[in-house]
């Protein structure tokens, strides 16, 4: 077991089981999260039911859980945490609550302490929504921009939008974004408000889930059918020309 931090995957559905595990993680990555006992995580509860659904009898009470997620003050000194990987040389572990942790994820700032410490960063194999979902979108896959969180506000949001979409004809790029899964339908209308009837619009909903759903139209095909259900379910908006 090298002593590193590990970037460790979990399912990008909610429901965390061994035999979901299976269908989307290497079986060597539950070999090396056993070994580990010390974790930053973004939510305690996600992490530790993750953790059980590798092992039934993970040893949860002998492990360490330091919370990092968009609500951790900018000044937490990472390097406290991170003591027993850098002090004591154990490995330590970081689990988003769902895909790959430090991508769209505040885990980045626990990767960047380590390479500031010259320590080992290992990452492992597992799904990312992001990736899954350009791969199936059909659009330009050597050239795009993961943007984030669009602005939550009416005028601010469209207008925004339409930035990406210039970007799109300009830089020949597709551009990718995602929103808090109850904004789903309200993010869906505004794209089809903001952008050219010609331009495409990609929707992947739920990836890896049983309920996953993934369709790429023009906006003005989107505009004749029924709307997907999109409300509290994640999913990534994906725009090429």
């Amino acid at each position: 077991m090298e002593k590193a931090l590990y970037l460790i995957p979990v399912p990008l559905s909610e429901i965390f089981d061994s035999e979901e595990n299976k269908k989307v993680l290497p079986e060597g990555n539950a070999q090396i999260v056993k070994q580990i006992r010390h974790f930053i995580v973004e939510s305690r509860k996600s992490a530790v039911r993750f953790l059980i659904s590798v092992d039934k009898d993970f040893p949860i009470d002998d492990c360490t859980f330091d919370e990092l997620s968009e609500h951790t003050d900018e000044k937490t000194d990472m390097a406290k945490i991170m003591e027993p990987l850098l002090k004591r040389g154990e490995p330590m572990g970081v689990i988003s609550d769902a895909g790959c942790p430090a991508v769209g994820d505040p885990g980045s700032r626990a990767v960047e302490e380590a390479h500031k410490r010259n320590a080992k960063v290992i990452p492992l194999t597992g799904p990312n929504s992001m990736i899954m979902s350009i791969m199936a979108s059909g659009f330009n896959g050597q050239n795009f921009a993961f943007n984030g969180y669009l602005p939550v506000k009416n005028g601010e949001r469209e207008s925004k939008i339409k930035q990406l979409e210039s970007r799109i004809y300009k830089e020949n790029q597709t551009q990718i974004f995602i929103e808090a899964p109850y904004r789903n339908e309200k993010m869906f209308e505004a794209v089809l408000k903001a952008c050219r009837p010609e331009t495409k619009l990609c929707v992947a909903s739920g990836i890896t889930s049983g309920n996953e759903f993934i369709k790429t139209k023009s906006i003005a095909q989107w505009k004749k059918e029924t709307a997907p259900r999109l409300n509290k379910v994640p999913t990534i908006f994906l725009l090429y020309k």
